[in-house]
């Protein structure tokens, strides 16, 4: 089995039992970690990281690649972060691992069959069930010549990629031609156990139609959906409104592209939730990045709503931001996964993000490490 290691010789001292931390005041950056641009591991072009997940039991780590069997057939990756005083230590690659269909063979590319080509987005592993859980986009192009509608999924693994079972969605997450339902690249960003494994979130990155518009660049009426189900038996037990900041900043261009979603979620427990938000605009490479607490115990269960743009609600999740890293000493690229990690010696839980670089040239496939504070 081929590794590749990147080193920065930094001595070691931390413990390697990881927990989430049940009250969050804030995060404190540890250290940023970069991954070569454009190289390979066993093959596969390694880019496109859009999810991450930590199992304490083996001390390793399950990246995603957000590759729609392009560049090398959909898989996710399994890797070794090795922390010291200073931070992130070393990556290591381990082992490649391909997603897996129904009949057991591998995802096909946009080019050979649209309808089947899924969109990677999030990864999470379940130890109680020696199981994977991983989202897809899905995909919707209406409006030409060439339509494609493919609904988002939540697909459940065993450690080889083959697939096991499936989450059945509640139906305003179907992609439709009209506009209704789920945005174009817009859909199941996160996924989160909460602790214990009882319940499982996910997320939609940006509005559904029935919701209102996109996040704009002042105060807004832009909400997207939590989602809420049953880990074990999979149902689908709650909706909940969570209002997005503003975008950013503007486009360098006007008609440019400028948006601000929910790249990931993670439970802290049934009903706080840390929430990345990503902002991106055309004509600058920097994201901004922002990390709140969620709260959605007071929050309504809008699960019964189909339209929060006819039917506002009162009652959205209260969120506090912890982190907005556009003050961080570093440069922050496109930062779309998050995972608690091992415990430091001072007894705190660490947090690592992971930026996907769209295997992108200009932008920086990195890890960043954070200590989070009681």
């Amino acid at each position: 089995m081929k590794m590749r290691c990147i080193p920065l010789f930094l001595s070691c001292c931390i413990s390697l039992a990881a927990s989430a931390q049940q009250k969050i005041s804030g995060l404190r950056f540890l250290s940023e970690y970069s991954l070569p641009r454009a190289w390979k591991f066993e093959g596969t072009p390694v880019g496109g990281l859009s999810g991450i997940d930590y199992d304490s039991a083996r001390q390793q780590y399950y990246l995603i690649s957000d590759d729609r069997s392009a560049r090398s057939a959909a898989r996710f990756y399994t890797a070794n972060i090795l922390l010291s005083a200073k931070g992130i230590d070393t990556v290591i690659f381990t082992r490649v691992t391909t997603l897996k269909q129904a009949g057991g063979s591998t995802y096909p590319s946009f080019a050979k069959d649209a309808s089947k080509t899924p969109d990677p987005e999030a990864i999470r592993y379940n130890p109680l069930q020696q199981q994977l859980v991983w989202t897809s986009e899905g995909e919707r192009i209406v409006g030409g010549a060439y339509a494609v509608l493919t609904n988002p999924g939540i697909f459940i693994m065993d450690s080889t990629g083959r697939l096991q079972d499936t989450f059945a969605l509640p139906h305003n997450l179907y992609m439709q031609s009209i506009e209704k339902g789920p945005r174009q690249n817009a859909v199941l960003e996160g996924l989160s156990f909460t602790p214990g494994y009882k319940l499982l979130f996910t997320n939609v990155e940006e509005p559904l139609y029935e919701d209102g518009p996109r996040a704009g660049l002042t105060d807004n009426k832009a909400f997207i959906r939590l989602y809420k189900f049953d880990a074990v038996t999979h149902a689908h037990t709650g909706e909940y409104a969570y209002k997005l900041q503003p975008v950013a900043r503007p486009a360098k261009d006007p008609n440019g592209i400028q948006m601000n979603g929910v790249s990931d979620i993670l439970a802290i427990d049934s009903n706080h939730l840390l929430v990345l938000e990503r902002s991106f605009s055309e004509g600058r490479l920097a994201f901004t990045v922002r990390i709140f607490l969620a709260d959605i115990s007071k929050a309504e269960n809008i699960i019964d709503n189909p339209s929060l743009k006819d039917k506002p609600t009162a009652h959205p999740a209260a969120k506090r931001l912890l982190l907005d890293m556009d003050k961080l000493p570093v440069y922050i690229d496109n930062i779309e996964g998050m995972t608690f990690g091992p415990k430091l010696r001072n007894g705190h839980t660490t947090l690592i993000c992971v930026a996907d670089n769209n295997f992108n040239f200009l932008e920086k496939p990195q890890l960043l490490l954070f200590e989070v504070l009681p």
